[in-house]
């Protein structure tokens, strides 16, 4: 049990960690800028579709479309991610939405959130943590 508990500090302390490189690219006083909180939504829906796929695919080893099609739109979710930053930040030299010192702080952030939700996957690969049944 000690094991588990280790694992959910380290992903709670990393899943901090990415949250505050995203705020910290935000709300520092030569970026002050919050439109690269809409990351937040992609880091919410980017487990939905394996949480999908696990749920309802007879097996994980095994391929099907279902889970070909969850990897894809997780894909897409994680690059739009990434991306969201490098747009803000790639807009007209007039304007810049984001400087591009926040948007290697929000890029940092993202990989370090990424990366925690793909470790929490890891850890927790089992289908069933408990066995009800031997009550």
């Amino acid at each position: 049990m000690a094991g588990i508990r280790g694992r959910l500090i380290a992903l709670a302390f990393t899943a901090a960690v990415g949250t505050t490189l995203l705020v910290l690219g935000c709300a520092l006083p030569e970026f002050n800028n919050w439109w690269p909180m809409f990351v937040l939504f992609f880091y919410l829906l980017s487990p939905v579709p394996t949480m999908i796929s696990r749920r309802y695919a007879p097996s994980v080893e095994s391929s099907s479309a279902l889970i070909e099609v969850c990897l894809f739109l997780t894909t897409g979710i994680v690059i739009s991610a990434y991306g969201l930053p490098i747009v803000l930040a790639h807009a007209p030299r007039a304007a810049p939405v984001i400087q591009w010192g926040a948007c290697g702080l929000i890029l940092a952030g993202n990989t370090v959130v990424f990366a925690t939700i793909a470790m929490y996957f890891y850890f927790f690969a089992s289908d069933d943590p408990f066995d009800y049944n031997s009550w």
